[in-house]
């Protein structure tokens, strides 16, 4: 254990301990085996490439508090891609694997994905997790977990031929008579060398029905990633308007083959919407529209949410506003029940937020730019495949200054379509 303790006093001052090469900005999606299992949504156990991370309690060194796990990882997993997706963790932490520090993050709040191929290996594999104290702990002042510390993590596994990531949306033609699909699929090559793979997708309606498929190869250099574009129209999909209460879904499946063998399958749902903001007022499908919006985060669990969601509905309110990033199937309930939803970084700062000289408020501390662009990115890959997400905030009031200028400008640089918003703003040009 003594061989902690200098990481662990850097992190107690909140200075960098390693570069956070480890993170992966991507949407949350696990890969299924086989399209049986993938087309029942919501069940990750189904899924061979999921080992559920349930690390307990081992001791405190100092003010570190230790978690650990051991697992078995199969054979088959080393030969591919092994990442772990934390949420719930409640505040700064750092993640070891097999006595080797992966990575360290100030943000206990937004689920987040590291990649751990470099330190797996075949068989048992110790996992541990210290929680620490930050001088980024601050930024997190009135959030909450949603359940137990660490539920809802886990490991997945992907071939080094694979989807890393999408993008998605489901939006009327310029007549506004047809539906187009845009889709764009990030392939990835984790081998040295350039090798083929088809990345395919399908869509089908809300009754079921084959709409379109697409089945594209494509040669990757080594180590790199493609990204294959598609925009078909989608016919028949009047009447099938998402929002306002209605949430018609269509279900698409991204997989992957090789040699004619199917290698693994991403199953979605996207609703056919049409929400833009302009002059200061919404519009839906071009007529204006009026948002009622309501806080809302989530219970501990996926039912007392859905719970909690449909009172809201039913007592006229259309909009979610939680207080930082939220669990998948949060987003999922809001697409299902039709809720929009305006997604916030997990910064909570309000106890300087008046005050504006250099450092005074933390958001206009520059040494924290960095940490506030983090939280933004990690909310924003996460979310923004969302039907029900139609807008972002770059937190809870917090102030203004520099490292929320930096956010904004990050977040304005990845989303050029969906609005970003700021309460505490007042007024400055960090806010839509």
């Amino acid at each position: 254990m003594k061989t902690l303790l200098l990481p662990m006093v850097l992190l107690l001052f909140g200075l960098p301990v390693r570069a956070q090469e480890a993170r992966l900005f991507r949407s949350e999606a696990v890969p299924y085996d086989n399209r049986h299992d993938a087309a029942v949504n919501g069940d990750r156990t189904r899924s061979s490439q999921y080992i559920p991370f349930k690390p307990e309690v081992e001791g405190l060194d100092g003010p570190t508090i230790w978690l650990g796990q051991t697992l078995e990882i199969p054979f088959v997993w080393t030969d591919g891609l092994t990442m772990l997706h934390l949420e719930n963790v409640g505040q700064a932490y750092s993640v070891w694997v097999n006595d080797r520090q992966v990575t360290a993050s100030a943000d206990g709040f937004t689920p987040v994905e590291y990649d751990l191929t470099p330190y797996i290996r075949q068989g048992e594999n110790r996992f541990r997790i210290g929680l620490h104290r930050s001088r980024a702990e601050e930024l997190q002042q009135g959030l909450r977990l949603q359940g137990e510390r660490l539920s809802g993590s886990y490991l997945f596994s992907q071939q080094r031929r694979s989807i890393a990531d999408y993008r998605i949306a489901l939006v009327p033609d310029s007549l506004r008579r047809f539906g187009v699909l845009k889709l764009e699929i990030i392939a990835r090559n984790g081998y040295n060398y350039e090798e083929p793979v088809n990345v395919a997708y399908d869509i089908y309606s809300p009754e079921g029905k084959l709409l379109d498929f697409s089945d594209r190869p494509v040669t990757i250099a080594g180590r790199s990633q493609d990204t294959l574009r598609f925009s078909p129209f989608i016919y028949h999909t009047n009447g099938h308007e998402w929002g306002d209460g209605r949430a018609p879904l269509y279900r698409v499946m991204l997989f992957t083959k090789r040699d004619g063998k199917m290698w693994e399958y991403m199953p979605l749902q996207i609703g056919f919407s049409d929400m833009q903001y302009r002059d200061g007022r919404w519009y839906r499908f071009g007529k204006p529209y009026a948002l009622k919006p309501a806080a809302c985060d989530a219970g501990a669990d996926r039912e007392v949410t859905k719970a909690a969601m449909t009172a809201l509905r039913k007592q006229g309110y259309n909009t979610l506003k939680p207080s930082f990033p939220q669990p998948h199937w949060y987003y999922d309930l809001a697409d299902e029940l039709g809720l929009y939803v305006i997604d916030c970084a997990a910064i909570s700062a309000p106890d300087r937020r008046s005050d504006r000289k250099r450092g005074g408020t933390p958001a206009n501390d520059p040494q924290l730019a960095d940490e506030f662009v983090r939280r933004v990115q990690n909310m924003y890959y996460r979310s923004r495949n969302h039907t029900s997400v139609i807008a972002f905030s770059l937190g809870n009031p917090s102030g203004n200054g520099y490292a929320m200028y930096k956010a904004y400008e990050w977040l304005k640089s990845a989303e050029r379509e969906r609005p970003v918003f700021y309460d505490d703003a007042d007024g400055e040009w960090n806010c839509d």
